[in-house]
C-alpha cells in the first residue's frame, strides 16, 4: 500500500537541496511535475507548476517548502579537518558520529567527529555546531583541492520504510509537504477543473521563508494551502498537550492568523469523505510558509495542513505514508469544491 506516495517521497528525499542549494531537489521535482500545464525553475524561489484554468476567478496556491537543513563550511584546519555552522535549526545532539556528504568540486562522505568521553570527560555534554568537525580522511592539501569555505554538507541518510506503513528519511521535513503537494496534483490530473492551482515548492523556509513570499507575491492566489510537517507524540514528552499522532490524518491549523472559514471547510471535507483529521492549534503565528503568504497581495486566505513528524530536524525524521496520503487527498477535494 501507498507505493505511490513513498515513491515521490524517496525521490525527493535521497536528493539534496538544504537552504540557497535546491537546485537538484528542484531538478528532481520538476521531473515528478512534468504532467502539469506549466513548470518553472526558480533559484530565487523553488520551483513552480500549473494545472487548471487560468482565466478563473478563483486562484489556488498549493505550497510545500522543498529546502532541508543542513550545513556550511566555514573553515579548514591544518589538519583537513572541516568546520561548519549550521544552515536551519540542525540539532546538534544528533550529529557526532554522523555521516554526512561534503558537495565540493566532487561529493565526499565525511563523519562528524568530537573527543571521546575518555579523553574529554563529558559524556553528557554536546558542543555546539561550530566545535564539532568532519573528518574526510584527507590531508588539508587533499581537501582544499575539493572543499572551499561556503559549500554544502547534508545529513546522510537514506529514506526507507518502517513497519506499519511508516517512513524515515532525513528531509521528510519537508519533503512529505512536498510529496502530498505533488501528489495532490497526480489526483486532479486530467480532470477539467473551474479554478487555477499554482502549485509552489518554495525555497528557503528553513532560513526565514523568503521563497513562498516571493512566489505569493508573483502568482497572486486568492486563496492557499501550506503543508509543513509539526510535531507527533513519541516516548519522552510525557502527556504534553496539543500534539498530532501518526496515523491520526493531517493536522488542520487552527490560529488566529489563518482563514477560519478555509480551515472549517478542510475539517467539513474530512468528516463527508472519512478522513481522519487531528486539529492543531496555535495562538499567534505559525512558523510555516503560511506567516509569508497571509501578508501579500492585500491579504491571501491561508490554510494550514501538517503531517505529523517524530525526531523533527534529525538525520531520521519519521512520518507515516497514510498521513501524508491523506493530506493529497484532502487538498485536491478542497481544489474541486472550489
Amino acid at each position: 500500500m501507498f507505493n505511490e506516495i513513498y515513491s515521490i517521497i524517496k525521490a525527493l528525499s535521497d536528493t539534496d537541496g538544504i537552504s540557497g542549494f535546491e537546485d537538484n531537489v528542484i531538478e528532481k521535482a520538476a521531473s515528478l511535475l512534468s504532467f502539469c500545464d506549466k513548470v518553472e525553475k526558480n533559484r530565487t524561489s523553488g520551483l513552480y507548476a500549473f494545472i487548471g484554468d487560468v482565466n478563473a476567478p478563483k486562484q489556488i496556491m498549493l505550497d510545500a517548502h522543498i529546502d532541508q537543513i543542513g550545513m556550511m563550511v566555514t573553515d579548514i584546519d591544518d589538519n583537513g579537518f572541516l568546520h561548519v555552522t549550521n544552515v536551519g535549526g540542525v540539532d546538534r545532539r544528533t550529529l557526532p558520529g554522523s555521516i554526512v556528504t561534503v558537495y565540493g568540486t566532487k561529493k565526499l562522505k565525511g563523519i562528524v567527529s568530537v573527543l571521546p568521553p575518555h579523553i574529554s570527560g563529558e559524556s553528557d555534554k554536546v558542543e555546539n555546531t561550530d566545535k564539532q568537525y568532519i573528518d574526510l580522511g584527507l590531508k588539508a592539501e587533499e581537501v582544499k583541492e575539493i572543499v572551499t569555505v561556503g559549500d554544502a554538507v547534508i545529513l546522510e541518510n537514506e529514506t526507507v520504510r518502517l513497519l506499519n506503513n511508516r517512513v524515515t528519511g532525513s528531509a521528510l521535513d519537508d519533503r512529505a509537504g512536498c510529496a502530498a503537494v505533488i501528489r495532490a496534483a497526480e489526483l486532479l490530473k486530467g480532470i477539467k477543473l473551474n479554478c487555477g492551482v499554482h502549485i509552489c515548492l518554495s525555497s528557503k523556509e528553513e532560513i526565514g521563508g523568503m521563497g513562498a513570499e516571493i512566489n505569493a507575491k508573483r502568482y497572486l492566489p486568492n486563496e492557499a494551502i501550506a503543508v509543513d510537517v509539526s510535531f507527533a507524540k513519541q516516548p519522552g514528552l510525557g502527556d504534553k498537550r496539543g500534539l498530532g499522532e501518526l496515523s491520526k490524518g493531517p493536522m488542520v491549523g487552527i490560529s488566529p492568523v489563518l482563514d477560519k472559514a478555509m480551515k472549517d471547510k478542510l475539517i467539513k471535507l474530512c468528516k463527508e469523505n472519512n478522513i481522519p483529521y487531528q486539529p492543531e492549534v496555535m495562538g499567534g503565528s505559525t512558523g510555516t510558509d503560511c506567516d509569508d503568504i497571509i501578508v501579500q497581495n492585500g491579504g491571501i486566505h491561508t490554510a494550514l495542513l501538517s503531517i505529523p513528524q517524530r525526531s523533527m530536524h534529525t538525520p531520521a525524521e519519521i512520518c507515516d505514508l497514510e498521513d501524508i496520503e491523506n493530506t493529497a487527498k484532502l487538498m485536491a477535494l478542497y481544489v474541486l469544491a472550489l
